[in-house]
């Protein structure tokens, strides 16, 4: 398990790409709506991301709605050829915030549209579809017809890859039998380990897997374990917690969030902490006690 982190790059389609890359969602307001409180941090953070090699970053258009992509445009197009947008789509907010399943056709494809615009992309490089039976995980219900609207928005010439997102297995089979995807994009972190098989069937046939809430999202990881091994180790409890998670799968690609610099340079330098066998060991309980 060690030497997985030090394997820097994995496959996102034909991309390679760093496995740690940047999740936009904390750019917009509290709630993940509205604009933020700090607009020209927000580009600065967005420009600092990329001035300090990230090259992944993870959006979508109902953050805000439509404020974090047009961030995301005005702090950084013209794009680098290197930098790979990803967004995803299947959710609406409605004018208090609260997320919204949107699952019909004519949704899905203004929401492409819509990332399209905000972003100024002719082509966007990943999206994923979002199952949205439930809000806080993932929850049976077939995804056959709107994964076959982004399928037929792909062979338009809308999308590069597809991928889906807070699916179970049965789902990510449902999506695979209609077209090839390159990522899965569901919670998982130290504490919730429920993906593992699932993680490693997607290594076994190369296609990347994307944790959101890496750090435990709105309810951060909270371990005395962590506590422990991060003091030992010389390095913050949120580092552990990303190293560990390169640690755990090569076909792991990192998105944290956060507005500040200062977090987003901690983050990145979770990517040279290795962890010993003994952290890895004693880290594992932590689901365990979860």
């Amino acid at each position: 398990m060690n030497n997985i982190a030090q394997v820097n790059t994995f496959k996102l389609g034909d991309r390679e790409i760093k496995r740690m890359g940047y999740g936009a969602m904390q750019l917009a307001g509290p709630g993940v709506f509205g604009p933020p409180k700090d607009k020209k941090s927000a580009i600065a953070l967005l420009r600092a991301a990329v001035e300090q090699g990230v090259d992944h970053i993870d959006t979508s258009d109902f953050y805000g709605p439509h404020i974090t992509n047009q961030l995301i445009r005005e702090a950084l197009h013209p794009y680098p050829k290197e930098l790979t947008l990803v967004t995803k789509i299947g959710a609406r907010r409605d004018d208090k915030g609260d997320w919204l399943p949107a699952f019909s056709k004519a949704e899905l494809t203004q929401a492409v549209h819509d990332n399209l615009i905000n972003l100024g992309l002719e082509q966007i490089e990943v999206v994923n579809l979002r199952a949205m039976f439930s809000v806080h995980g993932p929850a049976e219900g077939s995804i056959s017809e709107p994964f076959s609207v982004l399928a037929e928005l792909q062979q338009a010439g809308l999308i590069r890859h597809l991928g889906v997102s807070n699916v179970t297995d049965k789902q990510i089979e449902e999506a695979r039998a209609i077209a090839p995807i390159v990522c899965v994009q569901n919670h998982y972190n130290l504490a919730n380990r429920n993906d593992d098989p699932i993680i490693e069937q997607l290594a076994q046939d190369e296609i990347a897997y994307v944790p959101f809430f890496p750090l435990g999202g709105f309810t951060p990881l909270q371990s005395t374990i962590l506590q422990q091994e991060a003091k030992s180790l010389q390095a913050s409890p949120l580092q552990v917690a990303l190293a560990w998670l390169l640690q755990r799968s090569p076909n792991i690609l990192l998105i944290p969030g956060t507005s500040s610099v200062a977090h987003l340079q901690e983050n990145l330098a979770a990517t040279q902490l290795v962890l010993p066998e003994e952290s890895v060991r004693n880290l594992n309980r932590i689901a365990s006690e979860a």
